[in-house]
């Protein structure tokens, strides 16, 4: 009892020094901007396409609602009760166990893979808004060779991805308030706009309707294990889970936000966030006849080919990487994010020296991903997958769902209910106790552990 009290000080205490979300709408705007990302506008639709379509969208939805959501409000209750960074939240939620931080260490090393590969990315959506311009005014086609050329480049490539990176670590050197909330409230309603505009254009196309069905119908037929272990790991990176992103975004809550009204709503908003990007996507791509299992090259090889064949294709396709470059910047702030926080709270570092110190690493892991995809480091293979495919499949297949399995046991068992119950009561007025709490918790504690553990043993064979 006096460990768990003297716990509870410490986290006052924290929350007054740290700096914080200053409102519940700007803590949502934050989570969103997390969760919506490059996963919604190029990772969502170019698995989509190539594991067949609306079966596994569906098995997509199913792991967002049945294990993601529980999920997301356990990171946001275990970060808004210790009011810590995710490594010593989670080393200090259980008395005598600090082993627990493990959790923290593995979504602190997620986020450093992921970043490793996702700002490479990044760097060729900026570079393709640079791109669309010069061609809108020169009457050129942004084809399979100009992807080839960036993708496959070594000091072009390396530019946009340093340059991605100096934006972000700007960003969050500037704070949590001022830096990180202030960017996704802007940001958010922008892309939302951009983004309805594409599905508009999209939908309006002769045979655009193909598309939505190969989205919405199911064909059971076309999956595998791997495939549903995919959509659990894409779940998981694009609600950002397991990745320590949520628990410090919790631990910069407002006592008045209510956590599973708030966890609920971003799960709906990124879910719709997925499909509209599926809208504007794949109706295009089955207009103009061209195959949904584009790949990772489907954002860039595809997507401009189909723009230039349209009405006004040079501005929409300017819109439309605009759009990716906003999608890039909320989910790379999360994750930047998780190691600063962590370097200022234990190494007592000024903000913005840990900030440019965590943009540096990831730089320099990121120039190993980058390489690989060219023939500087292309032929160097590990577990027969180059750099960059090795950080995506060690991050979203692994360390996520191993990482959300663990926080679903710490969680659900090894916390005490009663201090779960606190946590979600916060936000209403006296008398005013939810009803759903006891559904969120036996999702917490039974169904999250369960369905995750049968995903991960499915995925890689086992049963």
């Amino acid at each position: 009892m006096r460990t768990e009290r003297t716990q509870q000080t410490r986290g006052v205490e924290q929350a007054r020094t740290r700096d914080g979300f200053a409102s519940s709408i700007g803590a949502f705007a934050a989570t969103l901007g997390s969760a919506v990302g490059l996963g919604n506008i190029w990772k969502f639709p170019y698995l989509t396409g190539s594991n067949g379509g609306g079966a596994f969208v569906l098995v997509y939805l199913g792991s967002v609602f049945l294990v993601g959501l529980p999920i997301l409000v356990a990171e946001h209750l275990i970060g808004r009760k210790t009011r810590l960074n995710a490594i010593h939240a989670y080393g200090s939620i259980v008395p005598k166990a600090k082993y627990w931080s493990l959790i923290g260490w593995a979504g602190f090393l997620s986020a450093i893979f992921i970043m490793a590969f996702y700002t490479d990315v990044s760097g060729w959506v900026f570079a393709y808004i640079f791109k669309a311009i010069a061609v809108a005014f020169t009457g050129g086609v942004l084809n399979v060779e100009t992807f080839a050329s960036l993708a496959g480049g070594t000091w072009e490539p390396l530019l946009w991805q340093f340059l991605v990176l100096c934006l972000t670590t700007t960003i969050i050197a500037s704070g949590v308030s001022r830096g990180i909330e202030r960017v996704t409230k802007t940001l958010m309603p922008i892309l939302l706009v951009l983004l309805i505009l594409c599905d508009i254009r999209a939908l309006t196309l002769p045979g655009a309707f193909a598309g939505v069905t190969y989205l919405f119908k199911p064909d059971f037929s076309k999956l595998t294990g791997g495939a549903i272990l995919t959509a659990l790991g894409l779940s998981f990176f694009k609600l950002s889970l397991g990745m320590g992103t949520m628990t410090t975004y919790g631990s910069y809550m407002p006592e008045s936000t209510k956590i599973v009204p708030n966890a609920t709503r971003v799960a709906l908003a990124d879910t719709v966030v997925s499909l509209l990007a599926g809208l504007a996507i794949f109706p295009a791509v089955f207009a103009f006849g061209e195959s949904p299992a584009g790949g990772p090259g489907l954002l860039f090889n595809i997507m401009p080919l189909i723009f230039s064949k349209m009405p006004l294709g040079s501005l929409f396709t300017v819109i439309f990487f605009i759009l990716s470059a906003i999608a890039t910047m909320g989910a790379m702030l999360s994750l930047v994010e998780v190691p600063v926080s962590w370097m200022v709270e234990k190494g007592k570092m000024k903000r913005p020296v840990a900030a440019y110190l965590t943009g540096a690493m990831m730089f320099a892991l990121g120039i190993l991903a980058t390489l690989s995809q060219g023939a500087t480091l292309g032929n160097v293979k590990i577990i027969g997958k180059n750099f960059f495919d090795l950080f995506d499949f060690l991050s979203s297949n692994v360390l996520l769902p191993i990482g959300g399995f663990a926080i679903a046991i710490l969680t659900g068992w090894l916390l005490k209910k009663q201090a779960i119950v606190n946590e979600l009561e916060k936000g209403y007025g006296d008398g005013k106790k939810p009803g759903y709490i006891q559904l969120v918790y036996i999702f917490i504690k039974y169904v999250s552990p369960v369905v995750i553990f049968v995903i991960i043993l499915n995925g890689f064979g086992i049963v």
